[in-house]
């Protein structure tokens, strides 16, 4: 017997059920993963809530983690165990134990710990394909990322500004601005004091943002598309306040011929190659100082329910982790 959170039916955090669950030994292809540390995002809340559908019901939540390969199935040759891996692959994350497929696994580096692989999964290969793939940030760019002191938004901030852009990040607090400078924004917003429009306006001196990185949704919407400049890019890749409600396609004229895209992490890690290649520059920057995982909550397995309303009532900063 292993232990899992598992859903039931869709609903608030309480519909999160630690329980015990039979764990088959791992087909052809699969391996058996003892999980040491699982990252808790924000997408988790959606599959709990029903806003992304699960593909049925009950299922075990979460969808990044690391651990140590403890059986493989037949057919697997890559992996054995003892070696230390981790992965981001759609729901079975909140789990002691689990089996997953061998392609969706990576090793992890001996220097890098498994509460950091945790994190990296999921967030880390966001960020990756947002400021290599989606929209490539080069120097002299102005980047303004939304909930810029949040999991995804520290590892943005930090590597935006490595690579050379001018950072711009809105946050809810003054202790989460704080944070946020500390780690490359060059610029703090507090948007529940200030206008963010008017203020990226100030700052950039008219000139405006070359993207918009924008994972809260319906609350930044559409004032993010009058962040940007002409031809400039709309990154919407997250509803942590609620989707962006249905707009007209002439607004991104109106805002001077802009671009708009809501891309998903599947959709740039979908291969073996691409999930390698970013898993690779992800522990690159981390061993070589030019990312550094903010890991500032840690919660017990059978503690998600607690783990879940601290997420959705934002007093949650950088990454979370959920310990087995």
């Amino acid at each position: 017997m292993t232990k899992a959170v598992r859903v039931h039916q869709v609903g608030g955090p309480e519909v999160l059920t630690y329980e015990d669950i039979d764990l088959p030994a791992p087909g052809p292809g699969e391996v058996r993963l003892r999980q040491h540390a699982i990252g808790l995002n924000y997408i988790d809340t959606y599959f709990r809530t029903g806003l992304y559908k699960a593909p049925g019901l009950p299922f075990i939540a979460g969808n990044e983690a690391s651990g140590e390969v403890v059986a493989v199935g037949p057919g697997v040759t890559n992996f054995h165990p003892g070696d230390r891996a981790a992965y981001y692959f759609n729901l079975g994350g909140y789990a002691t134990e689990r089996n997953i497929p061998a392609d969706k696994l990576v090793k992890l580096p001996d220097h890098i710990t498994h509460e950091q692989a945790a994190v990296l999964m999921l967030k880390g290969l966001t960020v990756y394909y947002l400021l290599f793939k989606t929209f490539k940030v080069e120097p002299g760019h102005r980047v303004l990322i939304h909930a810029a002191a949040g999991g995804i938004g520290l590892l943005a901030c930090q590597w935006a500004k490595a690579l050379g852009a001018t950072v711009i990040g809105t946050v809810g607090t003054k202790e989460k601005a704080d944070l946020a400078l500390s780690n490359g924004c060059d610029h703090v917003i507090l948007y529940r004091e200030e206008n963010f429009v008017e203020r990226v306006k100030q700052i950039s001196r008219g000139e405006l943002c070359d993207v918009v990185y924008d994972g809260v949704g319906k609350d930044t919407f559409p004032g993010s598309l009058s962040c940007l400049k002409k031809r400039g890019l709309f990154v919407s890749f997250g509803n942590a306040s609620g989707p962006v409600p249905p707009f007209q396609l002439a607004e991104l004229n109106n805002n001077g011929s802009l671009f708009a895209t809501r891309p998903k992490l599947n959709d740039y890690v979908g291969t073996r190659h691409e999930l390698i290649e970013g898993a690779d520059a992800l522990f690159a920057a981390v061993l070589n100082g030019t990312l550094h995982v903010p890991i500032h909550h840690a919660y017990a397995l059978k503690d998600a329910v607690k783990a879940h309303r601290d997420l959705e009532a934002r007093v949650t900063t950088g990454a979370s982790v959920l310990k087995p």
